[in-house]
């Protein structure tokens, strides 16, 4: 197994890749997955944390439950945007596809 923080990140992404329109990339220097050219899920390549894109109300759901984080690089919270740190496969695998869903209807 390699100590790369993403590799977790690449693992669980499989079923969303399975998707034709879902392709890699990357956003701001992380890796990240899009749904018809648009950024929906992200890795922290430091921490190897998962960053989605769901509804603001989402969001701020998973922040007062205490599943997620603000997301706020260099200091600028993205309200769309949150950071899940725990390492659940499943999990992220939901929230990728929600995440998937949510910008694929924008």
């Amino acid at each position: 197994m390699s100590d790369c923080p993403t590799d977790f990140f690449t693992d669980v992404s499989t079923p969303a890749l399975a998707h034709p329109d879902v392709t890699t990339g990357t956003m701001m220097g992380f890796p990240c997955l899009r749904v018809s050219g648009a950024f929906f899920a992200s890795c922290d390549p430091r921490s190897g944390d998962l960053v989605v894109k769901l509804p603001h109300e989402r969001v701020e759901q998973l922040i007062a439950d205490g599943a997620g984080q603000p997301f706020a690089p260099a200091g600028r919270t993205f309200r769309e945007w949150v950071v899940i740190d725990d390492r659940d496969a499943t999990r992220w695998t939901e929230l990728i596809d929600e995440a998937r869903l949510f910008v694929s209807e924008q």
